[in-house]
Order: C-alpha cells, then sequence, then structure tokens
C-alpha cells in the first residue's frame, strides 16, 4: 500500500473457527512473519498462506482454532504482536543509532582538542 494507505481485509468462512482473510497489497513479508505469531496460539489449530499469483498482490491466509475461540481473535492479536515486535525492533535500532552518534561525536571531540586536522583521528 502506498504510505498512509491501509490495506483492505476481507474474511472468508463457513463459521467463526475457520476463516480465510484475503490481505491486498501484501505479500510474503507480512505472510510469512504473521502466520509465525498466529501459530504461537495455542488454540489455533492451523494457520497458512499463499500468494493468488506472482502477479497479483494479495495473499490468501486462512486460519483454523480448535474450536470456541472465532478465527478472528488470534489474526487480531498476531498481528498486535507483530506490531509490538516490529516496534521493538525499531527502538533497538533507533537507541543503537544514537548511541552510535554520540560515541562518533565524543571521538570526533576528543580529535579535535588533541589538534588532529580537520578532525581527522
Amino acid at each position: 500500500a502506498e504510505p498512509g494507505e491501509r490495506s483492505e481485509v476481507q474474511a472468508d468462512g463457513t463459521d467463526g473457527s475457520c476463516v480465510t482473510f484475503v490481505l491486498h497489497d501484501e505479500d510474503h513479508t507480512l505472510g510469512n512473519s504473521l502466520r509465525y505469531m498466529v501459530m504461537k496460539n495455542p488454540d489455533v489449530e492451523f494457520c497458512g498462506y499463499c500468494i493468488t499469483h506472482p502477479s497479483e498482490s494479495k495473499i490468501n491466509f486462512r486460519i483454523q482454532t480448535r474450536g470456541a475461540l472465532p478465527a478472528v481473535e488470534p489474526f487480531r492479536k498476531g498481528l498486535n504482536d507483530l506490531m509490538g515486535v516490529c516496534q521493538h525492533v525499531l527502538n533497538t535500532f533507533e537507541k543503537s543509532m544514537k548511541e552510535y552518534r554520540a560515541q562518533r561525536e565524543e571521538e570526533m571531540q576528543v580529535a579535535f582538542e588533541d589538534g588532529s586536522p580537520h578532525g581527522c583521528v
């Protein structure tokens, strides 16, 4: 999807415990990550996805639960958990970059104070 747009999701199933979600404008990046997160739920009996055709940018994402739990619940939880993991990775990356920049700035300041030409070490 374009920045700021949301992907469209359709759901199809005979009962609430076994549903195929059609995720438009998505590919293996979301499909495989989301499948992993959904399968961590012990109430999920089956979870899989397929790319309908290489020329189409949509996936069929199927969830089957063990009974009482509607399939939309592990789907929603999987999406939320995946967003949490992505946010953690982003926060860790940004923290590391901030620390790296501070270290480089400190090294440049020390080199400048030592009289190295043009701040080079």
